[in-house]
């Protein structure tokens, strides 16, 4: 069990220091409790998200990305707060990715529903890997993804800098069907879905180590932000693919 708290997860709201406790508390976090706290908040987002599918508010878009980073930020400092934080990240959330859902249903009709069911079985197939064995996130294994994950979080930056000046990287549009840019999402699906093993793992030496119970909020927050990178990530590799039709 110590050995976990030696690796760190490639999910930046998961940190070494994460489950680290300074306090007695009288109730302590559990892997069920998380997976409570996450179908909640899959609940929540989902539900959110079903109600903005609609017509496209530039509106609504804006205030729940500002409004959700700016809630992820609080998060993740004041993890105390997750208890309250995290519903209303998974609100906020769920009313950005179901105008942004809408926008890639407009253009490719039924990618949607593709994406979250590619979404959900990546989840569930990587968690059965994780649970049998057949996946062991080795020290050597968490410092590659988090360095993909880094490298890939550059990529980021830079295609956001470039979007300022009216421009932006070539693998990073969605109509680009080029097999480099193609070849690129893929390679980003692959290790964000390899960040939820990542999540595996600590949320289980969270609950080993008996981490205060709003851990389990913290915990359902941490693989809420992988599968929201996930799910958008495979809606840009299947809109590349569609787009070659």
């Amino acid at each position: 069990m110590a050995s976990h708290l030696s690796l760190r997860s490639g999910n930046p709201v998961l940190t070494k220091s994460t489950f680290n406790r300074g306090l007695d508390v009288s109730e302590t976090m559990t892997i069920n409790g998380t997976v409570n706290k996450t179908a909640i908040s899959l609940f929540l987002l989902i539900g959110t998200g079903y109600f903005t599918f609609d017509v496209i508010n530039p509106i609504i878009l804006i205030v729940c990305g500002i409004g959700g980073f700016i809630t992820a930020i609080v998060t993740v400092f004041k993890k105390q707060w997750a208890p309250i934080t995290v519903p209303i990240y998974a609100i906020l959330e769920g009313g950005l990715l179901g105008g942004v859902s809408f926008m890639y249903n407009s253009m490719y009709n039924g990618i949607v529903t593709d994406a979250i069911f590619l979404t959900v079985g990546i989840l569930l197939s990587l968690l059965f890997a994780y649970r049998s064995g057949l996946i062991k996130p080795t020290e050597n294994f968490k410092l590659g993804i988090f360095a993909a994950t880094g490298g890939i979080a550059i990529v980021y930056i830079i295609n956001m800098v470039m979007g300022f000046f009216g421009s932006s990287m070539g693998v990073m549009q969605i109509d680009n069907a080029s097999p480099m840019s193609i070849g690129f999402s893929v390679v980003v699906v692959i290790i964000a879905a390899l960040n939820l093993v990542l999540d595996f793992d600590f949320i289980e030496e969270g609950a080993e180590s008996g981490a205060p119970k709003y851990m389990e909020w913290y915990g359902a927050f941490g693989l809420l932000v992988t599968l929201i990178w996930l799910y958008l990530e495979i809606l840009r590799l299947l809109a590349k693919l569609n787009s070659r039709k």
